[in-house]
């Protein structure tokens, strides 16, 4: 496991959007419990729109990407329990945690905006590496 627990805090999704007046980055405000709050950005505009529309209940039209997960989840009968955010040099990366009836998988290093969507989408929660709030405070 990347990091220990106890360096992480529990997120939700405070805020999504656009940096750009066209739509084509995205922006997602995570909260703390605490009320700090981390912005991620430079993903996709796409990513944001999956993310807003999960977050509104539409879970009907599913990217295929995230189909593919979905699939391979209910094929193995598994559970996505959690997504932890941290930085990886210079971008945000995450780490899926799944239950099983074999025990916890953990898919490393992905995109953490795809990361985001998928928790969006499976109402999982999300937890954010503790120096990302901080490093937000100082800027």
């Amino acid at each position: 496991m990347l990091g220990r627990e106890d360096e992480y805090v529990s997120a939700r999704i405070s805020y999504v959007g656009f940096v750009d007046q066209v739509g084509l980055e995205g922006v997602v405000i995570l909260k703390a419990e605490d009320g700090r709050e981390f912005p991620m950005r430079a993903f996709s505009g796409e990513v944001a729109r999956h993310i807003s529309r999960f977050q509104e209940g539409d879970k009907g039209a599913i990217p295929t990407i995230y189909n593919l997960v979905e699939e391979i989840a209910a094929m193995a009968d598994l559970m996505l329990t959690e997504v932890r955010v941290y930085q990886s040099g210079t971008v945000l990366r995450a780490n899926l945690y799944f239950q099983g009836r074999k025990g916890e998988i953990v898919l490393r290093n992905y995109r953490a905006s795809d990361s985001i969507a998928l928790a969006s989408y499976y109402d999982t929660p999300i937890k954010v590496r503790k120096s990302l709030f901080e490093e937000a405070l100082e800027h």
